[in-house]
């Protein structure tokens, strides 16, 4: 019952065995955890995003792009592995209104179907990361629960083939 953010947190500290999460949490976070089943649902993209007539623009080196997000760890990581700095501006929702309201120029947030990003005049430019939900395990409880976890996962591999 824990908020999405904090599952990683509970599995990897030992206060949870197991947990769902998505891959976009787990990899903002660095979760020390075993993965061991990709889950047919929550089904999303982290994407660079900006208004429309920046898609034909391709990102400049020499610029600094503010760039609003809830997500530092990883927009950090995509924009520097590019040579590219930019501005971080650490959003905790309605990170689509930055470029509206000039406080940033592109925007790094999850997508579905892009309905939002179009609401607010903004288009998909990249795609950083493909993201769904995925079966969590604490290592150490691994470990120690292993034959009773792997029940669990094979039963759980076993419905995700079958649907």
């Amino acid at each position: 019952m824990a908020k999405p953010k904090d599952v990683p947190i509970f599995v990897e500290q030992g206060a949870a065995d197991i947990g769902i999460a998505g891959l976009d949490v787990l990899r903002e976070r660095g979760a020390d955890v075993y993965e061991p089943l990709l889950l047919p649902f929550g089904h999303c993209r982290l994407a660079v995003a900006g208004p429309a007539e920046r898609i034909h623009r391709p990102l400049r080196l020499d610029v600094y792009p503010r760039v609003a997000t809830t997500f530092p760890r990883l927009t950090e990581d995509y924009f520097r592995k590019r040579g590219i700095s930019a501005e971080l501006i650490v959003l905790n929702g309605s990170v689509e209104l930055g470029p509206l309201v000039n406080l940033a120029d592109l925007i790094v947030d999850l997508v579905e179907t892009g309905s939002t990003l179009r609401e607010n005049g903004l288009v998909e430019l990249r795609t950083i990361l493909e993201s769904q939900a995925v079966l969590i395990v604490n290592r150490a409880s691994y470990r120690l629960r292993a034959r009773r976890i792997d029940a669990l996962i094979k039963t759980m591999r076993d419905v995700v083939d079958s649907a």
